[in-house]
């Protein structure tokens, strides 16, 4: 049988995939769309993540630069879509609200793997997931694996033979990093003296800054949407949110600055 377009995108999965439970609400198509569209998104970065950890074990400088980038193009899409969402009104939201019971997006696995990988580790987040499900699988295998700043201070200790200590590259990966000043020296060298790695470095911390980013607009999305009520599901809502804005995922990067 010749494959078709619908066949190969399996459209008719993907199409019928939109089920709301309000149907006579409008919006309620929008919004799952929209977080559909987001998890889609984040299988994608999860998926390229795996050749930025190649490359960055390979000392592949300019694939990996070149898989952040894409990474980083994803992240604004992602951001962007913000600007749809918030075309539904705080009234249409309310609507159907209700129907959404404890599902929220506080649930998302995907985004906490994302999370994770970018070094912000927090094993509470494990419990919104039953221990024998995949989703619990997953995130405690990630929990327990290199961020994507390890990796790069394995990338630099192993392609420029930086000396950087065995304690931080051998830490505790289940908690966050905040940063070291044994490293700010060695990285401010480096970044001096290779231009491609000064290239890479700026491609990370505008990663860095796009999540921020992300985050900054999704809190003002669903401040603009629910107020200051809870969230779906109970969690905290905008209160939540708003700790989470500011956190860098490579404070190190970030703290050369001052040294220029």
């Amino acid at each position: 049988m010749e494959l078709t377009y619908s066949a190969y995108l399996k459209l008719d999965q993907l199409l019928n995939s939109q089920q709301p439970l309000s149907p006579d609400e409008h919006d309620e198509m929008l919004f799952i769309v929209i977080h559909q569209s987001y998890e889609l998104w984040f299988k994608q970065l999860l998926h390229e993540k795996e050749l930025l950890n190649q490359s960055l074990t390979g000392g592949c400088e300019f694939q990996a630069m070149a898989t952040l980038r894409r990474m980083l193009s994803i992240l604004k899409t992602v951001v962007n879509q913000v600007d749809i969402l918030e075309t539904m009104t705080p009234l249409s939201f309310a609507a159907f609200r209700s129907r959404l019971s404890t599902a929220s997006g506080f649930q998302s696995w995907q985004f906490r793997l994302l999370e994770f990988y970018l070094g912000f580790r927090d094993a509470s987040r494990l419990r919104s997931y039953p221990e024998s499900s995949e989703e619990f699988r997953s995130l405690h295998k990630a929990l327990h694996e290199p961020s994507l700043f390890e990796n790069f201070l394995f990338f630099v200790s192993e392609h420029y033979n930086s000396d950087i200590p065995e304690d931080i590259l051998n830490r505790d990966r289940t908690q966050p990093y905040q940063g070291d000043i044994r490293v700010v020296p060695l990285l401010l060298n480096l970044y001096k003296e290779h231009p491609t790695f000064r290239m890479l470095c700026e491609m990370l911390t505008d990663f860095d800054e796009g999540f921020q980013e992300w985050r900054y607009r999704h809190v003002k999305m669903v401040e603009r949407t629910i107020g200051y009520k809870n969230g779906t599901g109970g969690s905290e809502g905008v209160s939540y949110l708003r700790k989470s804005i500011f956190l860098q995922a490579f404070p190190d990067l970030w703290n050369i600055r001052s040294d220029f």
